[in-house]
């Protein structure tokens, strides 16, 4: 593949010049971010203050496009386990300090076919299984070729064939936390429209093939299915709704034998300003011993199952997340072009044993203003058979050129 990629430069170096124009898109986006989270279990709570900068260039001639970004993270304020600075009496803010190359890519674009080849993001579906960790300052990116196809209207095909997933946790990582783990994933999705919405089949085989990155445990191949759509039921309301099931079980290496399967049923009504959802996820258990539970490692995990990050790996007897939420925006108010509020109430038992583990509360309040975003986050975990109570709360300014 790596052979491919290259051979992918040089056409787009030797493409004739004659037709086109080459247009040039600089690259420039901005965050900076107060973080505080506190641990009951842990003696000393963890306080980030950290500025990411993402700055590149994007050249294009007809299909054909180059892009290079690099990215930089640095803590102003560093009283924060970052997972890899050994600060083990504080809990973990995941945004270690980091100079990297973010995206280097070459792609070919048209209106039935785009091939993707290099280190790039990858959000598939609502991100659930592969995707890109945007809340954290370093992201995930993978080192991929991607053929994205539409032989027909209302049908599209995704594969990809990534050969190093670039951490969150930069080029410092090691041990458990490694600034890249190899393996050969491999992602397929295919997606048809229907009166009922989007449907969509897919295969992901996640190879974490490093000794070091919990012994390969992470391991898997998943396979199943995901309905996406909506439906007006008023003049000024709307009901989406998803539902989605999964099986996985162990791949390659991976020493554990297992299967565990996928469940999501989720709506929102959209009503005016008013946004209603709920929602039932689960994420199942078969024996009760570690890592032999439903795992999505390369997900964007922050989207799901709350903000205090209790369950990023599925515990050994799995999890069921029971959610309400709701939210309010409004346009146009004064200078400020959006501001949206937001509460939403998870409440987490296991699959395996009917164990409570805790209830969780997250509100987000955003105010954007032109290429500037505002947010502030609040969450709170209260536990019962799970971890331990935790607060977490977050001011984040957000630029993007």
């Amino acid at each position: 593949m790596r052979v491919w990629v290259s051979t992918l430069g040089v056409l787009v170096f030797t493409e004739p010049a004659s037709a086109q124009v080459v247009e040039m898109r600089p690259l420039i986006e901005t965050r900076a971010r107060y973080e505080h989270l506190d641990q009951a279990d842990l003696a000393l709570a963890s306080d980030a203050v950290t500025i990411r900068v993402r700055a590149g260039v994007e050249v294009s001639q007809g299909p054909w496009s180059a892009l290079g970004e690099a990215q930089g993270n640095l803590a102003i304020v560093g009283n924060y386990n970052d997972g890899l600075n050994g600060l083990a009496n504080r809990p973990t803010i995941g945004d270690p300090e980091n100079i990297a190359i973010y995206r280097a890519q070459l792609q070919y674009r048209t209106k039935p076919l785009t091939i993707t080849g290099g280190r790039q993001r990858i959000a598939l579906d609502d991100e659930r299984f592969v995707g890109n960790a945007q809340i954290r300052n370093n992201a995930q990116t993978f080192d991929a070729v991607r053929a994205e196809i539409v032989p027909l209207n209302g049908l599209k095909l995704d594969l990809t064939y990534a050969w190093d997933v670039r951490t969150i946790w930069g080029t410092d990582g090691r041990g458990v936390r490694q600034r890249g783990v190899g393996g050969n994933n491999v992602f397929f999705n295919a997606g048809a429209a229907t009166p009922l919405g989007t449907l969509t089949g897919f295969a992901y085989v996640v190879d974490q093939d490093e000794a070091e990155v919990q012994g390969f445990r992470l391991s898997s191949q998943s396979y199943g299915l995901r309905l996406v759509g909506s439906r007006p039921i008023a003049p000024q309301a709307k009901l989406g709704y998803q539902f989605s099931w999964a099986g996985q079980s162990d791949y390659h290496h991976n020493p554990m034998r297992y299967h565990a399967q996928y469940w999501l049923a989720d709506a929102t009504l959209e009503l005016r300003s008013w946004k209603l959802n709920a929602g039932y996820e689960v994420l199942g258990a078969d024996s009760g011993v570690a890592l032999t539970s439903f795992q999505t490692p390369l997900g964007a995990l922050f989207k799901f199952q709350g903000w205090i990050d209790k369950l990023t790996v599925t515990p050994p007897n799995g999890v069921r997340d029971l959610y309400v939420g709701a939210g309010y925006g409004w346009k146009a108010v004064g200078r400020i072009d959006a501001v949206t509020l937001q509460a939403v109430l998870h409440r987490y038992r296991s699959d395996r044993l009917d164990q409570h583990y805790g209830d969780e509360l997250n509100l987000l309040a955003t105010a954007k203003m032109k290429k500037a975003l505002l947010s502030l986050r609040y969450a709170h975990y209260e536990a019962d058979r799970f971890s331990s109570d935790a607060n977490r709360y977050w001011l984040q300014l957000d630029w993007t050129y």
